[in-house]
């Protein structure tokens, strides 16, 4: 091998062109998706660099982080150059992005359709593997006071029950609902048991003074909205 074929590890990089010092020199939003996943690999192996493993994952991921991160410790400790160290940094950090998305404004929020509902609960529901089932907790000016996990289930549905979802809305002083839960598989479409839920919990809120709003599901970058289709 040539001195022009061999590998040049990133230490013998230009400062400029390092992850680490480009970030510290120019600021974080100058460097590519790459190479700020290359500061959490830290090194890469014998035959890549750090950079270059990064991209090797980006590119199983089709450059989309929110597939990366969906993805387990175990399902990238099967690339060569990720261990379980690296696969924990990278599943903590792609997980800290998830729930700065969450955070919401200290400001109240106030629902004045579906998709603000999508907005709220999206960043929870949309990269799960199994599904959950949740609700908003709305006063009388339709502002947000609570958002509320109801049940955890597996990837073709959950267990939802009726007298849970009214119990947490008459402690908290509920004036409105809106439900809500996740498709891992995407399909947003609402099965015989979701239009079956809904018409439940409606009949139940009305007899309670408790309306329900609407009930949307959520896939990966879309959502069902009840309230929009006339079905609740």
């Amino acid at each position: 091998m040539t001195v022009y074929e061999q590998k040049i590890g990133i230490k013998h990089w230009a400062e400029e062109d390092r992850p680490r010092e480009k970030l510290v020199l120019q600021g974080r939003r100058y460097l590519t998706d790459a190479e700020l996943l290359a500061i959490l690999v830290g090194s890469g192996n014998r035959e890549e660099t750090a950079v270059d493993l990064s991209k090797r994952l980006l590119l199983f991921y089709k450059n989309d982080l929110d597939q990366l991160g969906k993805a387990s410790i175990a399902e990238l400790c099967k690339f060569k150059g990720i261990g379980e160290a690296k696969a924990v940094a990278i599943v903590a950090a792609l997980e800290l992005g998830r729930r700065r998305k969450e955070t919401q404004p200290a400001e109240i929020l106030k629902i004045t359709g579906a998709k603000d509902a999508f907005d709220i609960l999206s960043p929870i529901l949309s990269d799960l593997s199994h599904e959950e089932f949740w609700m908003l907790i709305l006063n009388r000016a339709n502002h947000v006071k609570d958002k509320v996990l109801i049940s955890r289930g597996g990837q073709s549905g959950t267990v939802v029950d009726t007298k849970i979802i009214f119990k947490n809305a008459l402690d908290r002083n509920a004036s409105y609902l809106i439900l809500a839960h996740n498709h891992p598989s995407g399909n947003t479409k609402p099965s015989t048991e979701d239009l079956r839920l809904t018409r439940r919990i409606s009949e139940a809120g009305k007899i309670l003074d408790i309306p329900i709003l609407d009930h949307i599901i959520i896939g990966d970058r879309s959502f069902f909205s009840f309230a929009d289709e006339g079905l609740v």
